[in-house]
Order: structure tokens, then sequence, then C-alpha cells
């Protein structure tokens, strides 16, 4: 494993089988309550390859005329997010060292055709949190990069239970997925994986 920036942390298998099954039925809930959509690039009103969503009391949105943000109602519904599980706020209660709570988690689900460009977390306006992300499902390769685009870049294996932590020096890291490896997990009857990212915005 290659050496991570301070603040970056990689949690190998954390969660087990029946916790992370308990995950997926509790977000099979909230997509029914907030079902998922394909957002599009800013400007160029290009769809991503991930299909997204969100709870908590904002969700992280983007679209072609307004472009990213948080708001605290699902653009294609209109109403507000569901309130994130107990089962979410305890993970982050265990690993993100923060005394505030997450005010939002995005669910991205990857067909193993998706993918994700490097980009950095930066649309919270308290970029002193950590950024806690969570991997179900079909395993990934994950790039992770400096704080400025064209450094040096590293990739690594994420499966299903493990966890990163974008935090310290590493919070406004670039990353992203290069790939999903077909049938490497049997969690989700379907294939592809589900990326939970828990964040908090506000100070």
């Amino acid at each position: 494993m290659p050496e991570l920036l301070s603040g970056i942390r990689h949690l190998p298998e954390y969660l087990d089988r029946a916790r992370q099954e308990g995950l997926v039925s509790i977000i099979r809930t909230i997509v029914a309550e907030a079902p998922l959509y394909v957002p599009v690039m800013p400007g160029t009103g290009k769809p991503m390859s991930v299909r997204m969503t969100n709870c908590g009391s904002l969700g992280w949105v983007t679209d072609k005329e307004r472009g990213y943000r948080y708001q605290p109602m699902h653009p294609a519904t209109g109403r507000p997010w569901p309130a994130i599980p107990s089962e979410l706020l305890d993970i982050w209660n265990d690993v993100s060292g923060y005394d505030k709570p997450p005010e939002a988690c995005l669910v991205n689900f990857y067909s193993d055709e998706a993918r994700m460009g490097l980009h950095q977390d930066k649309d919270e306006n308290d970029l002193k949190a950590p950024v806690v992300s969570i991997s179900l499902g079909n395993a990934c390769l994950f790039r992770l990069g400096g704080v400025n685009r064209n450094d040096k870049t590293m990739s690594f294996k994420l499966s299903s239970g493990d966890l990163v932590i974008l935090g310290g020096e590493g919070r406004l890291c670039f990353h992203g997925v290069d790939r999903i490896y077909p049938a490497t997990s049997t969690l989700l009857k379907n294939g592809g994986r589900i990326n939970l990212t828990l964040r908090r915005v506000n100070p």
C-alpha cells in the first residue's frame, strides 16, 4: 500500500458483511423516498456516468444552470432529503474525529461501466471536517492525488466494506474512480457499486 498524505486513511474491511447488508437495506429505503437521478455537469449539461441521491439536512447536487451546490431538497421531487440514519452517524462518530455531525450523505451508484474523474470535495464551508467515504458492492480502482490537479497520483483497490477518510492535509486531495471491477462482490444482486460520502457542510 502506498503512503498516504497526512490525514488520509484507508480502513480495509472496516464493515463486516452483516453491517454491509444492513446499510444496503437502509439505502434502498432512502432511494425509495429520494430516487436516484442522473446529475449533469455545470455549463455543458453533460450527464455524469453515476446516478446519485442524498440523505441529510442538505444534499449535494449539480445541474447545467446553477452548478455544484448543497440544497435541502431533491431536485426532481422537490421534497426534503431523508434523514441520515443512525447506522451512518455511528460510523462518522467512530472514525471522523470531528465533534459535529455530518449534514449530508451523498449516495453514488456506479454501474460496472461508470467512473468518476479526478475532483476535489470543496463545496463545503467547513473544510476542517473530514469526508468519510464508504464502499459497498463491487470493488473499484480508486485514484488519489495531491491538493493540486497536476500532482502525482497513486491508485489502489477499494473493496466492499472499506472506508476512506479524507481529512487534515489530505482534505482537499484530488481523487476519483478509474474503473469498477465487475463480479467482485455478491452484496448487490444486480452488481455495481454504492459509494456513500458523509460530509459536514457548515462550520
